[in-house]
């Protein structure tokens, strides 16, 4: 990063002079070093509306945020040029792991407070962490929905190989909350460290449904059907932002946030099926 710095030359005069010339010269002088004076108060206080933004910045960021951030990256690299965003896209518990581990980070966007909180407690995050959208859980199955899921109760058909992911995972946490408010037990067939790999059991039709966030359906396109159910409202999932504590770039990462917080991130985020908070 690079920034504009105004260097002052304040030039004493240490010689008397007398007269009405003098005087004048004088006056002018003091009139200068006022006027530096409050231009170096400006620049302690706020960057320089010249500054601009360059190098790496890394995201570390909720396997269901793959598609919405890709398209935000590639739009903070044409806003600044001389800048490259690389993503980490994991299971959020998983990346908490990485970053109260000491892997290097600029920004953490998870898919529960509780993973954010892993971070948090650790004293890694830089300020408070903002939600910036909300998940909602939905059953995809095969194209066409051959097993004719119609609701989570369907799930529980012995006949049916169903994927959850990890309990230990925001959407593993929210699937086993919506099962309990509906009284309900599965055993699935596998749990998945995250949603993409959960998703991916039902694409490769390794599995005839999964409970994953309705990002997740629409992002498969027509690789598989969704079928929404109530009790996911019932485990609606926060996502909160947060810029780290020792981020290697830290202009260039509180830009990024920025951004997915701003109206046109918002635009993208609920164009893939996000809520706004």
């Amino acid at each position: 990063m690079t920034r504009s710095v105004h260097r002052t030359h304040r030039i004493r005069r240490t010689a008397r002079v007398a007269g009405a010339g003098a005087a004048a010269l004088l006056a002018l002088s003091a009139c200068s070093s006022s006027s530096d004076t409050d231009a170096d108060a400006d620049s302690a206080g706020a960057p320089s509306s010249s500054a601009k933004l360059s190098g790496q910045v890394t995201v570390f960021a909720a396997a269901s945020l793959k598609e919405s951030f890709t398209t935000l990256g590639e739009t903070f690299e044409k806003q600044h040029p001389g800048t490259e965003v690389t993503f980490n896209f994991a299971g959020s518990d998983t990346l908490a792991a990485s970053i109260t581990g000491g892997a290097p980070a600029d920004v953490f966007a998870s898919a529960s407070p509780k993973t954010m909180a892993t971070v948090t407690d650790a004293g890694a995050a830089a300020g408070t962490p903002v939600t910036f959208v909300r998940n909602q859980l939905e059953i995809a199955t095969l194209p066409g929905n051959p097993g004719h899921v119609s609701s989570l109760k369907d799930l529980t058909d012995s006949g049916l190989k169903v994927v959850l992911c990890d309990k230990t995972v925001p959407c593993g946490a929210a699937a086993q909350k919506a099962l309990d408010a509906s009284g309900l037990e599965l055993t699935p067939v596998s749990y998945e460290q995250d949603v993409k790999a959960a998703l991916t059991k039902v694409e490769l039709k390794e599995a005839d449904a999964a409970v994953v966030y309705k990002t997740d359906v629409k992002a498969a396109g027509d690789k598989v059907s969704g079928v929404d159910f109530p009790e996911s409202a019932e485990a609606v999932n926060d996502y909160p932002i947060t810029l780290l504590k020792d981020a290697p770039n830290t202009d260039a990462a509180k830009a990024f946030i920025e951004l997915v917080r701003s109206a046109e991130g918002q635009r993208v985020l609920t164009g893939a099926g996000f809520r706004t908070p």
